[in-house]
């Protein structure tokens, strides 16, 4: 079986190449499309970046279906589909405030990992990296 494209990169969000240069970043990036990070961890680091960082506080999305409209544009992806799955794995309510990211840690953490199932499946996630990535993320506040 192959490996998803997002656990080959170290990427579980699958965060498309741009001009942000990620902490973490693997020296060669061979893929066109993606990131690749040197581990999880900084996958996930970005990942966290990017939903509690940009997403909450710069775009001032706080739902499931207000991030996962953004993230996965119905141009690219069934993005319905897509907000279902994230609220039935999460158990939040499409259109229910996730919560402030430093009070509600475990929600965000527990979307992040639903989109990350979603990006990728199940296979070769892990929930110890998640967890280091949130904490990267979180210790450059």
């Amino acid at each position: 079986m192959a490996i998803p494209r997002g656990i080959r990169n170290n990427n579980p969000l699958n965060i498309r190449r741009s001009k942000d240069q990620w902490k973490g970043l693997a020296e060669a990036q061979n893929d066109r499309a993606f990131c690749q990070f040197k581990s999880m961890e900084y996958g996930w680091r970005a990942a966290f970046y990017l939903l509690t960082r940009t997403y909450y506080h710069k775009y001032r999305l706080y739902t499931i279906r207000g991030i996962i409209s953004r993230w996965a544009p119905p141009s690219e992806n069934n993005t319905e589909r897509y907000v279902e799955n994230v609220s039935r794995l999460t158990g939040i309510d499409p259109d229910e405030p996730i919560g402030i990211p430093s009070d509600k840690p475990s929600r965000w953490m527990a979307v992040g990992m639903a989109m990350a199932i979603q990006e990728c499946g199940w296979d070769g996630l892990d929930v110890f990296s998640m967890l280091r990535g949130w904490q990267l993320c979180r210790n450059d506040v």
